[in-house]
């Protein structure tokens, strides 16, 4: 048994999710869904039901918006963006239990899931290297 590599994935699963997890879990409520974007990155779309608080916002303002014992995720753009990992980071500091969605908001909408935006809600066409064009999760 690799007791090193269960601890290291242990941990991993502790503080990542991913976007069908986050799918799946939304309607339930049992998390809240952080975009730490820019406005303008907001506008131009986002994950329906997600709060916008970027993260040069997060300690002023999450225990106005965020009850303490609620589980967050965070998400940014993509994975050539740190900006979710410094959100939850702001999160961890100030007490809560906090995860990052990887992929961002790029695989959120690569998966083909609903993205809302100023102008209304659109869902794309699922990219196959991501997810099973014609399935609910990727089964994984």
């Amino acid at each position: 048994m690799n007791h090193a590599a269960i601890a290291h994935f242990s941990i991993r699963l502790a503080f990542e999710t991913d976007a069908s997890d986050v799918h799946a879990a939304l309607p339930t409520g049992e998390i809240v869904l952080v975009d730490s974007r820019s406005a303008e990155s907001w506008d131009q779309g986002h994950v329906p039901g997600a709060l916008h608080l970027p993260t040069a916002r997060v300690a002023a303002e999450a225990a106005g918006l965020v009850p303490l014992t609620a589980a967050v995720v965070t998400y940014c753009w993509g994975p050539g963006c740190n900006g979710a990992t410094r959100a939850a980071l702001e999160f961890a500091k100030l007490g809560y239990q906090v995860k990052e969605m990887l992929g961002g908001f790029e695989y959120w909408a690569r998966e083909g899931f609903e993205v809302e935006s100023a102008t209304g809600r659109t869902r794309g066409v699922v990219d196959p290297l991501t997810a099973p064009a014609h399935a609910i999760t990727c089964g994984c």
